[in-house]
């Protein structure tokens, strides 16, 4: 049984794993389904959206004759980051308690 992925925390996968190093999509995706499954056709929209939304931008570099287009986070992506990171540990921990068995809430 595996457990959906939202666009928010596809988002913030895609920039944390951009904000180790500047790297281009096949990498990213392949980065990625080590944990979650997803296609190239499902994150290559999600990374011109971050682009439009100014938390990505690229660069193509010559590769093997071609051009390979990378991607680097911007500040603006770092911040959303931090923001994302943050909103993920305090859904991680209320769902842990959860199934744990240890929900102080109920």
């Amino acid at each position: 049984m595996g457990f959906p992925i939202s666009a928010g925390l596809l988002d913030a996968m895609v920039l944390a794993v951009v904000s180790r190093s500047d790297t281009y999509g096949y990498e990213i995706t392949q980065f990625l389904r080590s944990a979650v499954d997803v296609s190239e056709s499902t994150l290559y929209p999600v990374m011109r959206r971050l682009q439009k939304s100014g938390l990505l931008e690229t660069y193509d570099k010559e590769f093997q004759g071609r051009n390979r287009r990378y991607y680097r986070i911007t500040d603006n992506g770092s911040e959303a980051l931090g923001e994302y990171r943050r909103e993920w540990l305090d859904h991680k921990n209320k769902v842990d308690s959860i199934i744990s068995g240890e929900d102080k809430t109920a």
